[in-house]
């Protein structure tokens, strides 16, 4: 079986995230449940940040190698 990919990472991430964000919103944890999923979600939205902020950096790659091919194709 493959790994899976930063897009599967970050799906399960994402609705993880939602599924504790749900749980808080319904106020009827206890104090400790709570700061525990608080945690966890903080911790959650990072992880989903960093996964975003390394997919944009790696488009932004992708459009400055295919930039340079093009000026490479021109001069010739």
């Amino acid at each position: 079986m493959n790994d899976p990919t930063p897009v599967d990472t970050y799906e399960t991430l994402y609705m993880r995230l939602q599924e504790v964000v749900a749980q808080l919103e319904t106020g009827e944890l206890a104090l400790a449940e709570t700061l525990k999923l608080y945690e966890q979600g903080t911790l959650l939205a990072a992880e989903c940040q960093r996964l975003l902020d390394n997919a944009e950096l790696r488009i932004v790659q992708l459009q400055a190698g295919e930039g340079q091919g093009k000026d490479a194709e021109t001069r010739k």
